[in-house]
């Protein structure tokens, strides 16, 4: 990736927009409608869930400039609609892990996302424990930043023969239990 081709540097949230992101339903919304117009009705049928507490998450996040609503639509019922779709703008956010609410939500998004996956050959898991400088740790950040910025960029718009893939990272430090400042964890 060229530096003329590099995007703009990602910034941090606001408090109202962390607020916003600190919820697993949420982030399950914006992945729902990610390059896929749908109704309030729509995403409470795919998460399951009450459609009153649905809407409240979509204004949460349309207020937050995180979804945009857009044309009005009749429905099957003729029932007037209006279909959402993200924004994509909390891929231009900083969330460097700072947020613990943010983590928990992420992480649970993921784990329940992953819950509704088949197996499959085309899920692939890993975990990896290295040892790094703080140099070879950022460069490590900065080239896989860098995939995935590369990766988003070639993205293409839905066609036949494509599938949408979610990725998920999470880069941490080891936990040291029983070291000042660390949770202990009992063992079963």
């Amino acid at each position: 990736m060229t530096q003329e081709s590099r995007p703009a540097p990602r910034r941090a949230p606001t408090e109202e927009e962390a607020k916003a992101l600190a919820s697993a339903i949420r982030l399950r919304i914006l992945r729902l409608c990610f390059k896929e117009q749908l109704t309030n009705k729509e995403i409470a049928t795919r998460l399951g869930a009450n459609p009153a507490t649905v809407l409240y998450h979509v204004r949460k996040l349309v207020s937050t400039g995180f979804l945009e609503a857009q044309e009005a639509r009749s429905g099957p019922s003729g029932a007037y609609e209006v279909p959402y779709l993200a924004t994509e703008k909390s891929w231009r956010l900083e969330q460097d892990g700072h947020d613990l609410d943010v983590r928990q939500a992420v992480i649970g998004a993921f784990v329940d996302e992953m819950g509704q996956v088949p197996a499959s050959d085309e899920v692939l898991i890993s975990r990896l424990a290295v040892q790094l400088t703080k140099e070879g740790h950022d460069r490590f950040l900065e080239r896989v930043m860098g995939i995935l910025e590369e990766i988003k960029a070639e993205e293409t718009d839905e066609e036949a023969d494509s599938t949408r893939y979610s990725i998920f990272l999470a880069v941490h430090p080891e936990s040291q239990p029983g070291q000042p400042g660390q949770p202990r964890h009992s063992q079963a």
